[in-house]
């Protein structure tokens, strides 16, 4: 139990980079090398793997927040039918899943932050 408390902390940092690459991955299929400043994203989760701070993950929190509310509330319009977006609707379920998983992990990132010292 102690081993997972202590490497808890690094679980949304771990999350944020995966989606990076997969993004980074989805986009170099078809575009190529204009992909590669995606990969930029990933060096402030990295730098937190790597030698944390609590300043920076507190920003990376609320960073992360504020762009997960957006979009919770463009997913709540998506289902609600306020816009209509015919190509969205076949990934309405993946779409809402990671809706929530990016709100709950940098919820966690800031929990980090305020709790915990690194």
């Amino acid at each position: 139990m102690q081993t997972i408390s202590k490497y808890s902390k690094f679980v949304p940092y771990l999350y944020f980079l995966a989606v990076i690459v997969y993004w980074f991955t989805d986009v170099n299929r078809s575009e190529g090398l204009t992909a590669y400043p995606i990969l930029l994203f990933g060096i402030p989760f990295l730098w937190q793997l790597i030698k944390p701070n609590k300043k920076l993950n507190f920003t990376l929190g609320i960073t992360f927040v504020c762009l997960s509310s957006y979009l919770i509330l463009a997913y709540l319009s998506n289902i609600f039918n306020i816009v209509n977006v015919s190509l969205a609707k076949q990934f309405i379920v993946y779409g809402g899943i990671f809706v929530i998983a990016n709100f709950v992990m940098a919820l966690w990132m800031i929990r980090n932050s305020l709790n915990r010292s690194f």
